[in-house]
């Protein structure tokens, strides 16, 4: 009875949070628009765009389209306005097939204050033409058109109009602004009946399991329809899948989402709710609510407790609360926990100004993470292990040991699984270090490209495939197709990075006993990082692999005690014999 009474409450709130974009309208004024855009022409021109909306109560898709629509318009008058006339491109083809074209030239050309943007920006574009000479007009003009698009697209775009990062602003911003409904209203009222109502649901779940038995139980993982990648995997897979995606690509859509966590971020850090803040609330709620299960769980294992209650903490204190008071007191955002190559943007030129603009606590924050990066990291992991990071501190596994506990046993176990992870995780590795040697090779000597790469559409595609997609989408969303460590088996470059380091000079080790492994099999079922964890048991072999991140969910689920985790120098827990070799 009770395990229906929770889990209606779990459908009630998840119900009511799909519904609240329908529960809500936008309402834009030219207030709302001169509020959003801080340049009073770029303002004005947007606004006499949308004036087919202002003052109407219209959906979030329609206010996106006209948004679209009314931003692509305002571009189009702004290159209309600035961009090189055909006069201008005739008079610089005539220069260039006269071999006439100088900077003397350029400067005549463009004559006056008004003409000072174009002067400037053909001269930065535009000087690889001078002193060359073009047999054709056409040959001129086909070089000409390149330069045009270069400014519009690099310089009047970004400065005068509205660039694809600009555009994603504006869109997210309008649209949150000119939210109106219940979750602008009533936002603690909508979020008691979505968040509360799922989070309350959990935690009577997850008390029912005090009622059984201490020690861990299959309890039919490969059948229910949740986690054996049968209907109900697929629809809560599906779910992470769409939420991640308009999540990083498309949070102009979840304004209404966003808006429920206005207060808490108030409260935080002083300002309104982000697509971040938003992600960083339930991110933690879910670590801290299925951390409850988790403990409860293994209430019988000391070591699983613990570890559950580290990540719960540092994910809450350091990854969530803590940045944000930093905000509040005008300080960066910074999570302390975060290590490059996984907080790839580390050395990225904006972070590394923000840090050395904010002072001594900018470069304390800066060294902190160099030094843990190059020194913290290797020392730990020679003593510890990956388990002191992947398995205690990080965030994405700790949403993997407690959101993703009930699909483990989805991890792939196969020769071939293991020969695509290694191929996968150690090309992350290899593209974040090109990648960061990239950026900082830019931001000393100020040259946007390294051997012909730029290095700036490096990072991009990065951040777009590895950091959004890979990370997130896939994953967080491949929880009920693949298994809980997804992104941590086969793609987190600092898990490649300690990885080596574990398999090669650790001290840490899974010693095994195999005189008394009776092949059960449930500790290859639960690892969660797909590795044959009983063949090595039966063979009474230690299991050193780069991917084990020490969780010792096989140890606490043997039967029999065959499975140890060891930090030492000794090899073996035991002296083998004939029988255990």
């Amino acid at each position: 009875m009770m395990h229906r009474i929770n889990t209606a409450l779990i459908i009630a709130g998840y119900f009511v949070f799909l519904a609240v974009p329908f529960l809500s309208y936008h309402l834009v004024t030219p207030n709302t628009v001169y509020d959003v855009i801080d340049n009073p022409e770029q303002a004005s021109l947007l606004e006499s765009k949308l004036r087919n909306i202002m003052g109407s109560e219209i959906s979030s898709f329609t206010l996106q389209t006209k948004l679209t629509e009314g931003l692509d318009a305002a571009n189009q008058s702004i290159l209309a306005k600035y961009s090189l006339t055909d006069d201008q491109l005739s008079q610089l083809s005539a220069l260039m097939t006269a071999n006439h074209l100088n900077q003397q030239a350029v400067d005549s050309l463009f004559i006056g204050e008004e003409n000072e943007f174009m002067r400037n920006a053909f001269s930065n574009y535009g000087n690889w033409l001078y002193d060359k000479a073009y047999a054709s007009r056409d040959a001129a003009t086909k070089v000409l058109a390149e330069v045009k698009n270069n400014i519009d697209s690099y310089e009047i775009e970004p400065k005068l109009g509205f660039d694809r990062y600009k555009k994603k602003s504006i869109k997210f911003s309008l649209s949150k602004a000119s939210l109106k409904g219940p979750t602008v209203s009533s936002p603690l009222l909508i979020m008691f009946l979505s968040f509360g109502l799922v989070i309350l649901g959990a935690l009577g779940i997850s008390a029912l399991l005090l009622k059984e038995p201490v020690g861990i139980k299959n309890n039919d993982v490969f059948r229910h329809p949740a986690t054996s990648r049968k209907w109900l995997g697929v629809i809560i897979g599906t779910f992470l899948i769409i939420f991640y995606i308009v999540l990083y690509f498309y949070p102009e859509y979840m304004s209404s989402w966003i808006a429920l966590v206005d207060p808490l971020s108030m409260l935080l850090n002083g300002s309104g709710a982000g697509q971040f803040f938003l992600y960083g609330f339930l991110y933690t709620i879910s670590v801290l609510v299925m951390g409850v299960r988790m403990i409860i769980k293994y209430r019988h294992n000391r070591y699983q407790i613990i570890r559950t209650i580290s990540v719960m903490f540092f994910q809450t204190t350091f990854a969530f609360i803590l940045p944000e008071i930093l905000v509040r007191l005008n300080q960066p955002y910074y999570d302390f926990k975060n290590i490059w190559p996984l907080d790839y943007d580390f050395f990225f030129d904006f972070e590394l100004n923000k840090l050395i603009a904010s002072g001594q606590i900018g470069i304390f924050m800066m060294v902190w993470g160099i030094a843990l990066a190059l020194v913290g990291v290797p020392l730990f992991t020679y003593f510890f292990g990956k388990r002191w990071y992947c398995s205690w501190v990080c965030g994405c596994g700790g949403l993997a040991e407690t959101l993703g506990d009930p699909f483990r046993q989805l991890s792939d176990k196969s020769l071939s699984a293991w020969k695509f992870e290694q191929g996968s995780i150690y090309t992350v590795l290899a593209f974040a270090v090109v990648m960061t040697i990239g950026v900082l090779y830019t931001y000393f000597t100020g040259a946007s490209t390294v051997l012909g790469i730029n290095t700036y559409s490096m990072r991009e595609v990065y951040g777009a495939l590895i950091g959004a997609g890979f990370a997130g989408v896939v994953g967080t969303g491949f929880y009920p197709f693949m298994g809980n460590r997804v992104w941590c088996r086969f793609g987190c470059p600092l898990a490649a990075y300690m990885g080596i380091i574990q398999r090669f000079k650790s001290k840490f080790r899974i010693t095994t006993n195999g005189g008394q492994c009776i092949s059960c099999g449930n500790c290859s079922t639960y690892c969660e990082m797909g590795i044959d964890v009983r063949s090595y048991a039966q063979k009474g072999e230690n299991i050193i692999r780069a991917s084990c991140v020490g969780c010792g969910v096989c140890a606490a689920v043997c039967p029999r005690g065959v499975l140890k985790l060891e930090n030492s120098a000794d090899d073996n827990r035991f002296t083998p014999n004939g029988f255990i070799k």
